[in-house]
């Protein structure tokens, strides 16, 4: 296993607190992993094997599994003397899952930790059914400094730049980079994952009937990543491939994707006005192989997926991020965490002087003393443009300093 401290050490922080311990995300991101890597770590603080007790729901062994059949399971195996740390992965697999792990916090002396990969793990599910009684920690795909240490385990690495081309390509599954796979082979697993989810996570739990609808859905979503785009729009295009679907039907999906962290909307934010807008959002995905395995990669989407790494990674660091709005155009992301902000301007290269004058432009409308940067892709991204910090992107992700 590849140590993955940014999510083990905030977790280990709220060992032995009266909360469940609540992972979630995206399908194969890695959560069991991370749930063994925690049960390590209570070894290593002399915890004992047979207080450490570890479920994975997933399995067949539990399916049709009810609430008080699991919990009769777990109370038979309980030690009788001293804390039971317990680990339930993919909890959301037994029927009416909040009663078990609420009875488990009420009678029984445990620490619990619990992941799960749908609609019924989001944090505005997780609040009604513990109130008061969780902490949620939201796991993604490999970061860019997290897929460095994996290429060092398993691969050989060349210079960050380089290896962030690769890492735009293959994305952050950490199945893919166990070892060295083809790109074919990479996305063939990647689509495994997605096929996985949309059937299991959405067409099942969702009952829906119309699965060629929910796939045009995703394949336009995924195709106008970074793009604002509204509901109307979609139905727009589908009417034009003689397929009509209203508007409500596609927010309904959307919401389900967003359900099953394949997608996550970002908002727009006026920043003058200082209030959300509430329309021509925008949408990003989990993962960058996730879009290319289901649509291909093509050099034209490079700009695209270069915003949706700097989000997630933005995401990742606890940020809350939306789309800046001005009178002279769009900042791609304002990024807040209690007192601090910053904002990013993403492109791939600054070749022309529109360009330079458009990105940097923008950010010099803004009048705070916030850090702004542009983060680019070329050898000579760096420096400094009257206030305006210049980055690759490479270096961003792996930078400290936000």
């Amino acid at each position: 296993m590849i140590y993955r401290p940014a999510y083990v050490d905030k977790i280990m922080a709220y060992a032995d607190t009266p909360f469940v311990k609540v992972l979630s995300g995206v399908r194969r991101c890695g959560k069991s992993t991370i749930l063994k890597m925690v049960a390590e770590k209570l070894r290593e603080r002399g915890i004992a094997d047979e207080h450490i007790l570890t479920y994975n729901l997933d399995s067949l062994q539990y399916e049709g599994m009810t609430a008080k059949m699991f919990y009769n399971e777990v109370k038979d195996k309980l030690p009788p003397n001293g804390k039971t740390y317990l680990f339930l992965d993919e909890i959301q697999e037994i029927t009416d899952w909040e009663k078990a792990v609420n009875s488990f916090m009420t009678d029984f002396d445990v620490d619990l930790y619990v992941t799960g990969s749908n609609s019924r793990m989001m944090s505005s599910e997780i609040s009604t059914y513990l109130t008061g009684r969780y902490v949620g920690f939201r796991i993604f795909p490999l970061s860019f400094a997290e897929y460095l240490t994996f290429r060092n385990e398993y691969g050989t690495t060349e210079n960050p730049h380089s290896e962030f081309a690769r890492y735009l390509r293959y994305g952050g599954f950490p199945a893919i980079h166990l070892q060295e796979y083809t790109t074919d082979e990479a996305y063939t697993i990647v689509k495994d994952i997605y096929n996985s989810t949309i059937f299991t996570d959405i067409v099942k739990r969702g009952q829906i009937r119309k699965v060629d609808q929910l796939e045009r859905i995703v394949k336009f979503a995924f195709d106008n990543i970074g793009r604002t785009f509204s509901a109307a729009s979609i139905s727009k295009y589908l009417k034009s491939e003689r397929r009509t679907i209203d508007n409500e039907t596609v927010y309904s999906y959307l919401s389900k994707l967003e359900s099953a962290f394949i997608l996550h909307r970002c908002s727009r934010f006026d920043l003058q006005g200082k209030e959300l807008l509430k329309t021509q959002e925008k949408f990003y995905v989990c993962d960058s192989a996730m879009k290319y395995s289901v649509l291909g990669y093509t050099p034209d989407s490079v700009a695209a997926m270069l915003e949706n790494v700097v989000y997630l990674e933005l995401l990742r660091r606890g940020y809350d991020v939306t789309i800046g709005q001005l009178a002279s155009g769009e900042i791609d992301f304002v990024a807040t965490k209690q007192e601090n902000k910053l904002y990013v301007q993403v492109t791939q290269k600054i070749e022309r002087e529109e360009t330079l004058e458009r990105e940097y432009g923008r950010l010099l409308d803004i009048k705070d003393n916030y850090p702004k940067y542009v983060l680019r892709t070329d050898e000579f991204a760096g420096g400094n443009y009257k206030g305006i910090k210049t980055m690759h992107v490479a270096d961003f992700l792996l930078s400290d300093a936000y």
